[in-house]
């Protein structure tokens, strides 16, 4: 319980009707949650105004109500607050209500198109191992010591974070790793928290049926570095041509990583098999586990964050050398005949890009690559004829099926990607609507040394059509497909 005076500090206030001095004991943006003694936070959002509530969370007892505009009529023994922006308010009541919890660890937040989720996770699982008390918030899931919780979202709501991190403090976590999206970014969800690092990996087209353009994209992401506090640390993936633009005008320390040029933290590719790399990091070479180009930015923003915090190259590099990849992340398996299937999360063009130039690389000129992918539904419509010429370009074979297509039609978006392809590679595409036969089939059509790419679900474990959720996981159906074919 706290009172409403505290809970309030260091928001923007236009206007208060009624008393401060009074207990609240739950703060929440959806008046379905709303009883006795709750602030209730009416944010105008992308799908729901909550202004429309205030009248259902008044009936459910709410003692203070936050908005942008003061009801006509107002309720006894209830406060009105007005604000310039609740959603830009929300952040700080929330860390507020949960005694500021990112205070009082080490707070690193990465963001960038990909990338996020690996970099993340493995250093969760490097500073778990360096003897930490650790947490993170990230895309797969969610974890407090060794106890995981399902995520929902890359990025949980405002309240959520402040809970989550509450419960992480009261654990004695010392160091959270976090995931930071374009979208928690733009509705201010980590307003409010005090990070102690920012991590920029990069940026390529995403999320464009949510940012009206790429600058309000690459905008959004900026906001992370733009509010970081004066003592605390920006690193930047130089190579990326947008990373400049995220340190520019910021007040944070910055340090560049890449593997171009001679930066603070500077890599090098010695060698690339599909059984992991060789890389050089700031003169010490390491192996890895992990497979392309592309992680050996996500192993480099790993070593930089923990070198920023003090810790010691090797034994950075020990440990890390010896960490897989998350689930979902160029996993791979091999059949009994040898097809080797990778499942990855690609679900963009540059990510789908990578992950194809980096098999092109591991395999010889008489191997054959077979991609497997489609494209979500209700999303980013602009990204789908690219990512159909990307895929017809780099494989051998394109099996064009159904991702999640929610409300829209399978065979539409099927032709949507199929229209990037040029004609001089059409022949080599096949359309099978059902996820589960086009996999199946190119695991009957793949051969002795070829690869097969499963690409858009990765870690997810369902199939949205409509609605519903269906279960589905790519890695076991390939697994029972592989078994299918040995017998």
């Amino acid at each position: 319980m706290k009172l409403l005076k505290d809970i309030i500090y260091g928001i923007r206030i236009v206007e208060i009707k009624g008393n401060t001095n009074i207990a609240v004991e739950s703060i929440a943006f959806d008046s379905r949650k709303i009883n006795n003694l709750s602030l209730f936070i009416a944010v105008n959002g992308v799908s729901q105004n909550g202004h429309h509530f205030i009248s259902d969370a008044e009936s459910n007892g709410a003692c203070a109500i936050i908005c942008d505009e003061i009801p006509e009529n107002l309720k006894e023994n209830i406060t009105y607050i007005k604000v310039p922006n609740s959603s830009e308010s929300i952040g700080v009541i929330a860390s507020n209500f949960y005694d500021n919890p990112s205070e009082k660890l080490k707070l690193i937040g990465i963001t960038g198109t990909n990338g996020k989720t690996t970099c993340a996770t493995l250093l969760y699982d490097l500073y778990r191992l360096m003897g930490y008390k650790t947490g993170l918030i990230s895309t797969v899931n969610i974890k407090i010591l060794h106890k995981t919780i399902q995520s929902t979202h890359t990025t949980p709501d405002a309240i959520r974070i402040n809970e989550l991190l509450s419960q992480m403090v009261s654990k004695g976590c010392t160091h959270v790793f976090m995931e930071v999206s374009s979208h928690a970014l733009d509705q201010n969800r980590v307003s409010g928290l005090s990070f102690d690092i920012g991590v920029y990996t990069n940026i390529s087209r995403d999320h464009m049926d949510y940012h009206p353009t790429i600058d309000h994209y690459i905008g959004s992401k900026k906001k992370l570095f733009d509010n970081l506090k004066n003592n605390a640390i920006a690193i930047i993936n130089q190579d990326d041509s947008f990373g400049l633009e995220m340190a520019r005008d910021i007040t944070a320390r910055t340090f560049f990583y890449g593997l171009a040029g001679d930066y603070d933290f500077k890599g090098k590719v010695i060698e690339n098999n599909i059984t992991g790399l060789s890389i050089e990091i700031d003169g010490f070479e390491m192996t890895s586990r992990l497979i392309g180009e592309f992680n050996a930015y996500n192993l480099l923003v790993v070593y930089s964050v923990a070198k920023s915090l003090g810790e010691e190259s090797l034994t950075i590099l020990t440990i890390l050398s010896n960490l897989k990849a998350p689930e979902g992340r160029f996993e791979y398996i091999i059949s009994p005949s040898n097809v080797t299937a990778v499942i990855d999360y690609a679900h963009t063009p540059d990510a789908l890009e990578n992950v194809l130039k980096t098999l092109k690389d591991l395999k010889s000129d008489k191997e054959k690559i077979f991609t497997v992918f489609g494209c979500g539904g209700d999303r980013d419509k602009g990204k789908r004829s690219m990512m159909g010429e990307i895929s017809s370009l780099y494989s051998d074979q394109v099996i064009i099926t159904s991702d999640n297509p929610r409300s829209e039609k399978p065979i539409d978006i099927i032709n949507d990607i199929i229209s990037g392809i040029p004609k001089t590679q059409a022949s080599k595409v096949l359309s099978i609507q059902e996820r589960k036969e086009a996999i199946k089939v190119a695991c009957e059509m793949a051969d002795s040394g070829d690869i097969i790419l499963i690409a858009g679900k990765g870690h997810e474990k369902f199939q949205i059509i409509g609605k519903q959720k269906f279960h589905f996981d790519d890695l076991e159906t390939t697994i029972e497909i592989f078994k299918q074919i040995q017998e």
